[in-house]
């Protein structure tokens, strides 16, 4: 249990012009958790108020401020120097987390000295599972069967759908390579040893990143079920699209490069950039035609 006047939990989130979000999280976060909790904050230079309605409706929560968006990994790094918990709960403004969630990823880490981390059952508005909710690490493989399209055809398949563990139950508590960002708890003295968020990453693929660290320090990752959580997604504007596909697809790169380039050969990491950037332009031609149809 955690010291006198420690929390066990705290909850850190990164935000940027998400208040309401912003404040629907932290509520349910600090109604919901049935152990002792804290919240760090980190605002990414938002305009619309969000640090203000924080500090005026939860004092308790302690609020970072940056002049600049730094993305993700940089200002949760940040944050994490705040944080006093023992487990650190890395939470997006767009989850609720559902009554119980935080006790019960807590227990597992409690009880389960080898886990490193935990991510509940994160549900999107329809109810299914986030498919980054608990996903294999991305091999080159993954990434063919995903652009091809065969993941999708095969999506409870040990081998095409292997990247969203299709072929494992979503009901049945399991090792994973690695759960999201959006909501996942970590333990303090694991992220000690391995170190926090890469900042070569900007908005996405740290959270792969982090849990291939912790499984190469010999942690291991844990998707619960019952611990259960809802994931809000907003559309991104039509003018930040754009760059919300070249940063995903960016990471990949950066990623693959960073994790599996030695074991592939020059033609092989060439087939990789290409699959990669392939799929980015892929995506781009659809979203403009789709825009060009939409005004017709």
């Amino acid at each position: 249990m955690p010291e006198s006047g420690k929390p066990l939990v705290t909850a850190l989130i990164v935000s940027r012009n998400s208040k309401e979000e912003l404040l629907q999280c932290l509520k349910a976060f600090l109604a919901s958790s049935d152990v002792p909790v804290d919240a760090v904050v980190v605002d990414n230079d938002s305009s619309d108020g969000s640090p203000a309605a924080v500090t005026e409706d939860f004092p308790q929560a302690t609020v970072l401020v940056q002049s600049k968006n730094l993305g993700y990994g940089r200002a949760a790094n940040i944050g994490l120097e705040r944080c006093q918990g023992r487990f650190i709960l890395l939470l997006s403004p767009e989850v609720i987390v559902d009554p119980q969630c935080v006790g019960r990823l807590a227990d597992l880490l409690l009880t389960r000295p080898d886990a490193g981390a935990a991510g509940p059952r994160l549900t999107l508005s329809d109810g299914k599972l986030d498919p980054d909710a608990r996903r294999a690490f991305p091999i080159p493989s993954t990434l063919f069967y995903q652009t091809v399209g065969l993941s999708k055809l095969f999506p409870t398949s040990p081998r095409f759908g292997r990247h969203n563990m299709g072929h494992v139950s979503e009901s049945d508590v399991h090792e994973m390579d690695s759960g999201t960002a959006a909501c996942l708890m970590l333990r303090r003295s694991a992220l000690d040893r391995i170190g926090f968020f890469d900042p070569r990453y900007f908005m996405f693929g740290e959270d792969l990143d982090l849990c291939y660290r912790l499984r190469l320090g010999g942690w291991k990752v844990f998707y619960l079920p019952t611990a259960g959580a809802r994931r809000r997604l907003k559309p991104a504007p039509p003018d930040r699209q754009r760059q919300v596909s070249l940063e995903r697809h960016r990471a990949m790169w950066t990623y693959h490069f960073k994790h599996h380039s030695e074991d592939v050969s020059a033609f092989g990491n060439g087939l990789v950039w290409a699959q990669i950037w392939g799929r980015f332009v892929a995506e781009q031609l659809r979203s403009a035609l789709g825009g060009r149809r939409q005004t017709t």
